[in-house]
């Protein structure tokens, strides 16, 4: 099929979108920690049945001790810090602006990578920070009078989308770290396992994101609101949706568009998810949604371009 790369992206961009829509659902329903801690579960519910079916193993195999450590660095980082503020983001600035803010990940993964890999930061990539930052700039900033300008979003939900956005892009650089140690540490031969390494990366991730929201629940003593939320069936639908169009459905997807396309233009192409939520987020949510804003998002996504093109 031709462009099967491009399309399998545009299929991650709306995946995400479905995501995040379900997300700001579930968090607002059901709250922010106790639908990490639901979507964690049964994130390690698919990925072990994934795990088993092609591998005849629910659990990573030949998964050495650095691997183990840089994965769990990633998780802790990546789901624990990043989608906590995420999470929590939703239920303060809604889902279209906590996507908006993700558009800082390349920018954290960036910086991240310069410090942790020793990569370069190129002209392009600096301009494609101005750039990025510019469109989000745009679209929180408003002018109250002549001589002010100020955020129109709540101080703290700006604070949280942009630890969502850092706490993605960090997470992204570790858990490539980790990956490469784990694809050192299988065997030749084992093509089903190297096959299946973003999976099985995936769920040592998630067991450390999972652990860290029940640690989190338990120092909070919040572990009798699971129970409630378990008869909020509009919630738990959403709790279910985030997990199978987030790290099931979007994952795959994403593996599968790289074989088929340059990386740059399948990144490029998933990045689109902060234009694609408007939409439904004005239908679904009644959220009124401003030139300005629509502007502040594509300039933002043509920002994230840049790192990749």
């Amino acid at each position: 099929m031709p462009y099967l790369g491009e399309v399998l992206s545009l299929g991650v961009a709306v995946s995400w979108t479905a995501t995040a829509l379900f997300a700001e659902t579930g968090s607002k329903r059901l709250g922010a920690l106790q639908l990490n801690v639901i979507r964690m579960t049964l994130s390690l519910l698919m990925l072990a049945l994934t795990l088993w079916w092609f591998t005849g193993s629910p659990f990573p195999l030949y998964a050495d001790a650095k691997t183990w450590f840089w994965l769990s660095l990633s998780g802790f980082v990546g789901y624990v810090l990043g989608d906590y503020c995420l999470f929590n983001a939703y239920v303060l600035i809604g889902s279209r602006f906590g996507q908006l803010f993700m558009t800082l990940a390349p920018i954290a993964a960036a910086f991240s990578g310069w410090i942790i890999l020793g990569e370069c930061l190129s002209l392009q990539t600096v301009i494609g920070m101005l750039v990025t930052i510019t469109g989000i700039g745009i679209s929180i900033f408003n002018r109250k009078t002549s001589h002010r300008i100020g955020l129109k979003l709540p101080l703290r939900g700006v604070l949280l989308g942009i630890g969502a956005g850092v706490g993605q892009g960090v997470g992204l650089v570790l858990s490539k770290v980790g990956m490469n140690y784990y694809e050192m540490s299988i065997p030749d031969g084992m093509e089903e396992v190297t096959n299946l390494l973003p999976f099985a990366s995936t769920f040592i991730r998630a067991i450390i994101g999972a652990l860290g929201f029940i640690l989190v629940m338990g120092y909070q003593k919040q572990f009798h609101t699971l129970a409630s939320a378990r008869h909020d069936r509009k919630g738990m639908g959403a709790a279910l949706g985030a997990t199978i169009f987030g790290p099931f459905v979007g994952v795959s997807f994403s593996l599968m568009a790289v074989q088929y396309t340059k990386a740059g233009i399948a990144s490029t192409l998933m990045a689109l998810t902060p234009i694609f939520i408007l939409l439904p987020a004005h239908l679904l949510f009644k959220q009124k949604i401003t030139l300005k804003e629509i502007a502040g998002a594509i300039i933002s996504v043509l920002g994230v371009s840049l790192f990749f093109l």
